[in-house]
């Protein structure tokens, strides 16, 4: 059994077809606990899904399904929540992003979540 790892999700949607929906109830499937950030308030089975990182929360990995240019809001507060990795779906590739996670001690990866999950690499 895998470790369950707490995990932040950028750019989370209310709508079941899209990816980092899907990835919430993957997460949650497995077993790890979720806090999902998005455009809009809701839930994702058990998630609420929340328009802001919620304080002194503690987190492993952080996925990102937010493109470039929407990640820069976000930067300075993941960067602070110090996680061991940042996940970069794709379409959410940003080497600025991962050279400065990176010269912070964060490991960083492109990759998909749902297959690292699916594939038992998560």
């Amino acid at each position: 059994m895998e470790t369950a790892r707490n995990t932040l999700v950028m750019g989370v949607s209310l709508k079941e077809d899209r990816y980092s929906n899907k990835a919430v109830r993957d997460l949650r499937k497995y077993g790890h606990p979720v806090v999902a950030v998005g455009l809009k308030e809701g839930k994702v089975l058990d998630v609420p899904i929340v328009k802001d990182i919620p304080p002194g929360i503690r987190v492993d990995t952080v996925t990102m399904y937010l493109n470039a240019h929407n990640q820069e809001q976000w930067e300075e507060k993941i960067l602070a929540l110090k996680p061991k990795r940042i996940i970069f779906n794709p379409g959410a590739e940003n080497g600025a992003f991962a050279k400065m996670a990176g010269a912070a001690g964060i490991e960083t990866m492109e990759a998909c979540t749902l297959v690292l999950l699916h594939t038992g690499q998560y």
